[in-house]
């Protein structure tokens, strides 16, 4: 089994970062991109390349445990591996690679003995200060082998009130986004949200919050009321049209079963999955709704994690929450693609998009301060679209001018594009060539790659864009980000070209490397940004 070229690019990046430099790095990569894919690579290679290291794999449910041993079978089928996990009846621990729940084994460091590599699945729970389950286990696993790596995976990398989970005091020392929702999206690998203003809005003043977040009982009371949830199940109705599976997050058991009730009352099929289903009725329950004798499922936040189903195209946001982490799993539930689905519905009643923002660039937490997302709602079909939309995606309606030369009136934001991707103004250029060459920054001083591209037409003006992989925060994230993007289409570049962060290096692999047929870019301020790439 092959991996996916960003998903190459990830391992790629992380066996060289490791041997680079001393700590731990963190691997970034969206929900439904395959991170346990890159998780059976990162395996396979290191028990290959180092027949004598052992390695940990772990994780806090079962279901991803199940999920990571079976990429680990199809891309090595005779892998030497054992499973620790109560919740799955096995405690293997004598195999060169091990696949285990944190909760089954964080005790056991003794029992684990040596071990040169962990890998952390949902990484962003393992705690920022030298405390909890896996802090503790770690420790105790580096006092047995000082010399331990860790390499952590997430869709989010940040934790409530704290911010990045590189910022100290932490655990993992380096980011590696090998891909980004925009590129998986254009990839094909992942299919878009969609999301409509409702009419009911959850009102959660008053509701205290515990560790950041809402106090789930206190929310449970304001939201689960008769009057609320026959409210939203009409309009989840009347936004429902054909799409056949919906996935209902609520706020907590009783909301669970009380929404399902009402559903049911007007005809829809539906279950409800909470942490007290027992495990062959939760497996029922799933199965009937993947064969389509269910329509929806409510639950208290327990389909988060270690739940996919493709078809999934209506998502209702049943539960206000401000953590972003949360936010983003229960989006990724309907961003993977499945014949026939163009999009996911997303029904916010809880107001979270509005306050975390859109999918593609959330609010950090800990980090940005309070206030809604600026957005335009479109007055014909309720599309919530980003600020800067000139023209409704959804329905095609213009929306009016913007009033110049008048003073700035309040307004009231009620939600955001979930997408986050309009763009303005774009334009198309087809390509005849390009050139890559290193520039230097004329304010920064430091190395920067700088490509131009070159029309058909001579009339065709050409377009350069900067990539400051030298740089420092965003600018460099963004600049690897398109560099691993364009490596993805123009084929097999020489060995080591992107893993060595030589501006020289990669600028004589890329010129040698077919460019793309057509480009499309907008200007922000006295720069283009290029905002597509299409190869032949």
């Amino acid at each position: 089994m092959h991996l996916r070229p960003y998903q190459q690019i990830a391992v790629d990046l992380t066996l060289a970062w490791l041997e680079a430099n001393k700590g731990n790095p963190c691997i970034v990569m969206p929900t439904g991109s395959g991170k346990s894919h890159v998780v059976a690579a990162l395996c396979k290679h290191t028990i290959q390349t180092w027949p004598d290291t052992r390695v940990l794999m772990l994780t806090h449910v079962k279901e991803l445990i199940e999920q990571n041993v079976e990429k680990m079978r199809q891309h090595w089928p005779a892998a030497p591996l054992g499973i620790f996990s109560a919740g799955l009846n096995k405690k293997q621990l004598s195999e060169p690679i091990t696949f285990a729940g944190i909760q089954s084994i964080q005790k056991r460091a003794d029992d684990v003995g040596h071990v040169d590599l962990v890998v952390i699945d949902e990484c962003d729970l393992v705690s920022h200060k030298d405390e909890g389950g896996y802090r503790t286990f770690l420790a105790a696993l580096l006092a047995i082998n000082p010399a331990m790596r860790v390499v952590g995976l997430t869709a989010t990398p940040y934790r409530m009130g704290h911010g990045y989970i590189i910022e100290e005091p932490a655990l993992f020392h380096a980011l590696i986004e090998p891909v980004t929702i925009e590129q998986l999206l254009y990839l094909g690998h992942l299919s878009p949200l969609r999301a409509k203003r409702t009419k009911l809005k959850y009102d959660t003043t008053g509701v205290h919050k515990r560790g950041g977040d809402f106090i789930e009982s206190e929310l449970q009371k304001v939201v689960d009321t008769d009057d609320q949830n026959h409210a939203v199940v009409k309009e989840i109705l009347e936004h429902a049209g054909d799409r056949k599976a919906w996935l209902l997050f609520c706020t907590g058991v009783d909301h669970s079963l009380h929404v399902a009730a009402v559903l049911r009352a007007h005809g829809v099929p539906t279950e409800t999955v909470t942490g007290d289903t027992p495990k062959n009725e939760r497996a029922r329950i799933l199965a009937d709704f993947r064969a389509g004798k269910v329509r929806a499922v409510t639950n208290a936040l327990v389909l988060t994690t270690g739940f996919d189903y493709p078809a999934i195209d209506l998502i209702a946001m049943l539960r206000p929450t401000a953590s972003t982490r949360l936010f983003m799993q229960m989006c990724g539930r309907g961003m993977r693609p499945h014949e026939g689905k163009e999009n996911c519905l997303v029904l916010d009643f809880a107001g979270v998009v509005a306050t975390l923002g859109p999918v593609t660039n959330p609010t950090v937490p800990g980090k940005a301060g309070d206030g809604d997302a600026p957005v335009k709602v479109c007055e014909v079909c309720h599309e919530l679209c980003h600020i800067s939309a000139k023209v409704c995606p959804a329905c095609g309606t213009p929306f009016p001018e913007p009033i110049k030369d008048t003073l700035p009136t309040p307004t009231i934001l009620v939600e955001t594009d979930i997408m986050g991707l309009d763009l303005g103004d774009r334009y198309d250029l087809e390509i005849e060539s390009w050139r890559w060459h290193v520039g230097r920054g004329v304010k920064s001083g430091k190395d920067q790659i700088v490509v131009t591209y070159y029309g058909t037409a001579l009339s065709d003006a050409p377009v350069t864009e900067y990539l400051c992989i030298n740089h420092d925060g965003y600018a460099a994230d963004k600049a690897w980000r398109t560099l691993i993007l364009i490596a993805q289409h123009v084929g097999p570049l020489p060995a080591g070209a992107l893993a060595s962060e030589n501006p020289a290096v990669i600028v004589d692999a890329m010129n040698a490397a077919i460019p793309p047929a057509w480009i499309q870019h907008t200007r922000e301020g006295r720069f283009q940004r290029i905002t597509k790439r299409h190869w032949v």
